[in-house]
């Protein structure tokens, strides 16, 4: 991993941490580079300078580089009138590529700064063999003589690229597809130091569902937004690696071992790939089903300790977490989804609604009646379990003549304040036999002040 910071205008405080902890979260673990130093080191490119200057000095010594003075001004309107006149080339003019010794004397003295630019030839190809898109050529004199080293005195994305990617010795370089239009530039910077060049791998878009291309406006667009909205690291992993390739055209779920020891560029779309939030939260989704129940209370127990969420009135100890992680596990697509479902066992109070609580063909003292019955029954269960729950719950229901669902809908809503809740049995265990009969008896009495009003 290397800090590309050469472009200084552009510099975003912490932006640097925020892309090690998003490659520490995916588990993508660099054996050389940020923090880990190696035989190729510095590995922060306003640390190397002395490496680009040495190229600078040997591409102005084989006349492959040369100083440009031209002014922002100048520049600007030469831009403007080639818009006007629509020309098929575009860029820089090579106004300073032929000044005499004089000329570049005179304008060295008077010229406030100055710029590096690359010779680009001007007939010819250039031609690469890419690993995705096959054969690529460009015709050299639609390339303008772009800037290697700016006035500040660091070099340009192309320049420092290529250098590092020499002196690091860098085989494959694989990046997104907006860099294609640099091929030409890279190519001849290498065949103009005396370099074999890397081989190139440009990697399709990723698009949103619309086609376009993925933005803000399509919700989160940093990975660490993802760890907050609780998609798991080997499910994040597993459904990046599929946009764009594929192991076999059918498989889903790849191990990050299997797409280790799998991956082939060769097997790349040269097609822009489509980011499917449906898609994801089903992988997601499949990842939280095939954990182990304690594995899973763990990670939920510490995403809630990071996150807090707002649905808690206190945060489930580790235990806990553990426990209602078996209630919701199936039912879960993200960590996020996890809170909503089991936050009335860890909140003191619950509001009521009215409406969930007198369920269909019942009415206000009706439901009294339920409540005090059920909560007679659940009292006197020894030991005080699911399956024990279940069956006494079943059985008061028998015996008031009523539906077992609509019973089991009352109490649920009167323990939870939710018409969706967890397993009924499982939660009422692990509210506890105390905590059930407080709630039961919480409910009556909004009832019956229903009643009274």
């Amino acid at each position: 991993v290397r800090v590309e910071d050469t472009d200084r205008a552009r510099i975003v405080d912490g932006a640097v941490d925020l892309q090690k902890h998003s490659l520490e979260w995916l588990g993508l673990d660099w054996d050389e580079g940020l923090g880990k130093d190696g035989p190729f080191g510095p590995y922060v490119q306003s640390e190397r300078l002395d490496y680009y200057n040495a190229a600078i000095e040997s591409l102005i010594r084989t006349s492959d580089a040369y100083k440009c003075y031209c002014t922002e001004e100048r520049l600007a309107k030469l831009r403007e009138e080639q818009r006007k006149q629509k020309l098929s080339r575009l860029g820089y003019d090579g106004k300073c590529r032929g000044l005499s010794e004089k000329e570049s004397t005179e304008l060295e003295a008077s010229a406030d700064s100055n710029v590096i630019r690359f010779a680009m030839p001007t007939v010819g190809i250039t031609e690469i063999e890419d690993l995705v898109r096959g054969r690529i050529e460009f015709d050299n004199a639609l390339v303008d003589d772009f800037i290697l080293l700016k006035a500040d005195g660091f070099p340009t994305y192309h320049l420092a690229s290529v250098v590092d990617d020499k002196h690091m010795q860098i085989t494959h370089v694989l990046r997104g597809e907006e860099w294609v239009s640099s091929i030409p530039r890279h190519i001849q910077i290498y065949r103009a130091l005396g370099w074999e060049p890397p081989i190139y791998a440009h990697l399709p878009t990723i698009l949103a569902p619309d086609k376009s291309k993925l933005s803000k406006r399509h919700g989160a667009t940093s990975v660490l937004e993802y760890r907050e909205m609780g998609y798991l690291p080997d499910a994040m992993l597993n459904f990046l690696s599929l946009l764009g390739w594929s192991l076999d055209g059918e498989t889903e779920i790849i191990p990050r071992e299997d797409i280790v020891k799998h991956f082939d560029p060769s097997r790349i779309n040269v097609a822009g790939a489509v980011f499917d939030i449906e898609k994801l939260d089903w992988m997601n989704g499949y990842y939280i089903r095939n954990m182990e129940t304690q594995e899973l209370g763990d990670i939920l127990f510490r995403y809630w300790k990071e996150f807090q969420p707002k649905e808690f009135e206190r945060l489930p100890s580790i235990e806990e977490s553990r426990t209602v992680a078996s209630l919701v596990r199936e039912r879960l697509k993200t960590l996020n989804d996890a809170a909503p479902l089991v936050a009335f066992i860890f909140r003191d109070s619950i509001d009521y609604d009215k409406g969930q609580l007198i369920q269909n063909d019942m009415d206000v003292q009706g439901t009294i009646s339920i409540l005090d019955a059920c909560a007679e029954a659940l009292s006197n269960i020894e030991p005080y379990s699911a399956d024990s729950i279940e069956r006494v719950l079943r059985s008061v229901a028998n015996n008031k003549n009523l539906k077992v669902g609509q019973l089991l809908g009352t109490v649920r809503v009167s323990t939870s304040g939710q018409k969706v809740s967890p397993p009924l049995f499982q939660s009422l265990e692990i509210l506890g036999k105390e905590r059930v009969s407080e709630l039961l008896s919480n409910a009556r009495s909004k009832l019956s002040s229903m009643s009274n009003n």
